[in-house]
């Protein structure tokens, strides 16, 4: 299929040669618009007056408006929302809460970019019903192509809100008159901007899949919105019309506020408090005159747009009336200032729904926006705390997202976590900068995305040393577009290379009843060992839980998989099955209630995780096997031994309390209602409907596993092991039920072998390890003196080193290192304890 900047430019010159087949026009024209084509970029525009150029600041000459806006209305950034929602609401439209940053219903990126995000792909497709129809919504986005620019032409963000406006039609009720009538009628009546001082772009749109034409509007230079008709789809066989029509007006909010104020950057606008605040702490101010002058030239200095930025600086300090040196003396500071705001608020919010910085994937640029601020606060050696400056965001945004208080705390942590491994990264990064003599750009970008050490850092080291480095001006953009592609771990399914033709979907009988056992169903499809039912209570291998096993009319059932909406048995033997005959079908129980055990485990440790460590924990894998399950989550940091206690400790509280685990099937549009967004800790997922599993007050989730009625089904929870397996996922492994019982044996019988071994009555076992590891950690030191080992031997007394052999030993016949003998040991006995208490 073709690219969307491809699909874009073709769909954007049909569009051109026929005007009034794609845009209002005639509303246009009743406005008294006119149609020109831009003598510089040859974008065909509409206005009322006859003009040689379009809107673009790149054409008409800059940012025009500030301290000099034709808006009659002036609003403040909270105001620009409220004003909009109450315009909207009059003409039909219904506000709606933001979604959350995170787009875990969808599997095709990691943060939400615009507002049309929230409704793509199942609302866009007909599938599912929007929250409301038609709607407005302050979206709150994220996108990191624009890092670069942050804090330099006073308009870009990594973090910013998008206000849309959106209806999802069946083509006859879709009224692109109306919808554009309405936008007009905000800019000129909601804004108070004379019409004379509006002009609309024709363009075109393209992206997740959908395209259509599109109406951009901008005023003095300030593109404020664009509205897009989404008419079509785009398939491997071409272009093809789709059955719902979607509109998708996006406009900056943080324009509107700007628009109107006429400030000097939007970012005083956009948070006020904030601003004023960092002002204060750091001493950094603007000088008004020169930024009067400065900002509307600030645009030139785009890194996407310019091919020499040194002389795009040159070009602008002309026009300023200073040199180049003295114009960044007097912007970059005010830049970093303004980027530190703007990077704490982007965090704030991706941070307060449930997005980690890390290594890998979305939380990548995460890290990257965050020391790119602590770069920034270190290099100006400004008295700043990241905490502090959100806290500050989140009580000037409680009137829009209130939500954003509730999780300071958690907030906190996660930052301080990462401050920390960004001053250990710097005390590294000084004994790597110092044997490089020469480093290009890919090495700059190399050490940054292997290391973490800024451009900024290795440039004041060298110049330290009196070498010289050049860093390009988009070089976070280039970093970022490393990590574009999400990075998530999916289960290998095995695709089955067999057509079974057009049959029904495959009705589900587990999701009720975990102990339905037995059941017949009529064969649909027998093709080589594979047999298809009508309905089935087997469950097919996935969600990281293993398939039923059984027999169908006697015949063994040895794999049971997933095909699209079928659920497909393979089977020993298919001699005398046929389409159309009755089967009975059962299933191997004692299999089915460990299973059952360990899915239902996981969702109780899950919602024990998040209730101690914090709303940042998500799923991020899981597995369930007879033996043991595991669950990876979310987290900053490994584990203590007490939070690994608790969690154990809570888990068979619930479990102790014997709740109800409900489920249901319910519309995708009125789960997420219901739950929210929460739902999707596993993941995407697909269709109009979901199967949800609840234990109220602990966990709710989409999931279409076999599980428990009741949390006391589940018997006991023993966590056997955790680790840090990638930066920000910790690895839970665990077992319940039967499994659980079997890994207290395997305890009882390390324990017993150990007091054996030892000497000692098994109850003094920890202690006596504990002992023999201070001996053995004494021995091990002694013998990497670079001494004979025959002299580091004479060091040590007999006993020293017969226990240290002994512990080696212990090591040895537990296929574990010596240091791990202590916490196997004691946590052996503490289960052993556990147990025998919990049975009596």
């Amino acid at each position: 299929m073709k690219a969307d900047k491809e699909i874009k430019r073709e769909f954007k010159l049909k569009a051109s040669r026929n005007p009034d087949d794609y845009y209002a026009t005639s509303v246009l024209k009743e406005h008294g618009f006119s149609r020109h084509k831009c003598v510089k970029c040859g974008t065909y525009f509409w206005s009322t007056e006859k003009s040689e150029v379009c809107g673009d600041p790149a054409c008409s000459g800059g940012y025009r408006f500030i301290g000099n806006s034709p808006a009659k209305k002036s609003f403040d950034y909270i105001g620009a929302w409220k004003a909009f929602a109450s315009m909207f609401r009059k003409k039909g439209y219904t506000p709606i809460p933001r979604y959350p940053v995170a787009a875990r219903w969808r599997d095709d990126t990691d943060f939400v970019q615009a507002s049309i995000y929230d409704f793509q792909p199942f609302v866009v497709s007909g599938e599912v019903k929007p929250p409301a129809n038609p709607l407005v919504v302050p979206q709150f986005c994220l996108r990191f192509n624009d890092i670069d620019n942050v804090g330099i032409t006073g308009a870009h963000y990594t973090g910013f809100v998008m206000i849309g406006q959106h209806a999802f039609m069946p083509p006859k009720e879709y009224n692109q008159k109306k919808y554009f009538e309405d936008i007009h009628d905000w800019l000129v009546r909601g804004m108070g901007i004379p019409k004379d001082e509006i002009i609309y772009h024709e363009d075109a749109w393209a992206g997740g899949g959908n395209f259509g034409p599109c109406m951009e509007f901008f005023s003095r230079g300030l593109e404020l919105g664009n509205q897009v008709y989404m008419f079509y789809s785009q398939t491997p066989k071409g272009y093809k019309e789709l059955n719902i029509k979607v509109l998708d007006m996006g406009a900056g909010h943080e324009r509107f506020a700007w628009f109107t104020k006429a400030s000097s950057t939007s970012y005083e606008t956009t948070f006020p408090t904030v601003m004023k605040k960092l002002h204060a702490k750091t001493g950094v101010k603007a000088d008004m005159e020169i930024m009067r002058d400065f900002l509307p030239h600030a645009s030139y200095l785009n890194v996407d747009e310019v091919e020499d930025a040194e002389k795009a600086w040159g070009a602008v300090s002309k026009k300023v009336g200073l040199g180049i040196s003295e114009l960044k003396r007097e912007i970059l500071p005010l830049a970093a200032l303004y980027s530190v705001a703007e990077h704490s608020r982007a965090l704030l919010v991706a941070l307060t729904d449930g997005v980690l910085p890390s290594n890998v994937g979305g939380g990548y640029n995460l890290r990257m926006i965050l020391r790119r601020a602590l770069s920034f606060i270190n290099k100006y050696e400004w008295q700043i705390s990241l905490p502090e400056v959100c806290e500050w965001h989140a009580s000037y945004l409680k009137p829009l997202f209130p939500e954003l208080r509730k999780n300071l705390n958690e907030v906190e942590k996660i930052l301080e976590v990462e401050r920390r491994k960004f001053k250990e990264t710097i005390e590294r990064s000084r004994h790597i900068v110092s044997r490089l003599s020469r480093i290009d750009e890919k090495k700059l970008v190399e050490l940054y995305d292997s290391h973490g050490i800024s451009p900024d850092f290795i440039k004041e080291e060298f110049e330290k040393n009196g070498k010289k480095l050049s860093v390009p001006d988009n070089f976070y953009a280039r970093v970022a577009s490393l990590h574009e592609n999400k990075q998530q771990a999916t289960q290998t399914r095995k695709e089955l290379d067999v057509d079974f033709g057009d049959l029904p979907d495959t009705k589900i009988l587990y999701y009720e009843h975990y102990d339905l056992t037995e059941f017949e169903a009529v064969v649909l499809a027998v093709k080589r060992d594979l047999v298809v039912l009508d309905k089935t209570a087997f469950y097919p291998t996935s969600g990281g839980q293993l398939h039923d096993t059984g027999t169908l009319n006697g015949i063994r059932v040895e794999e049971v998989l997933k095909h699209g909406n079928l659920i497909v048995h393979r089977l020993e033997s298919v001699e005398g099955l046929r389409r159309g005959m009755l089967v009975k079908g059962k299933i191997d129980f004692e299999r089915r209630l460990q299973l059952a055990q360990h899915h239902t485990a996981t969702h109780i440790i899950n919602g024990v995780a998040r209730k101690l460590l914090g709303n940042h924990v998500w799923q991020a894998g899981a597995s369930k096997s007879l033996s043991k399950a595991r669950l990876d989550i979310t987290h900053y940091e490994k584990l203590s031994p007490e939070e690994i206690r608790f969690i154990e400790e809570e888990a068979n509280k619930v479990i102790q309390l014997n709740l109800p685990v409900n489920s249901y099937v319910l519309p995708k549009d009125v789960a997420e209602k219901k739950y929210g967004f929460i739902l999707y800790q596993g993941g995407f997922v697909p269709g109009k409907s979901v199967r949800v599993i609840e234990i109220k007050g602990l966990d709710v989730e989409a999931c279409g596993g076999t599980h428990l009625k009741l949390t006391g089904e589940a018997e006991r929870i023993t966590i056997l092991k955790t680790s840090k397996i990638q930066d920000g996922i910790v690895r839970i492994e665990f077992a319940a039920g039967m499994a659980a019982r079997k890994a207290y044996q395997k305890g009882e019988v390390m324990v017993e072998e150990l007091a054996k071994l030892f000497g000692v009555p098994p109850e003094v076992v920890p202690a006596r390890a504990e002992e023999l590891f201070a001996k053995w950690k004494k021995a091990r030191k002694a013998r990497k003196k670079g001494k004979k080992l025959e002299e580091a031997d004479y060091e040590l007394s007999s006993s020293e080193k017969y226990d240290g052999d002994v512990l080696a030993r212990v090591a040895e016949i537990f296929s574990t290192q010596p240091e791990h003998v202590v916490k196997t040991a004691s946590r052996f006995l503490r289960e052993l304890n556990e147990f025998k208490k919990f049975s009596s």
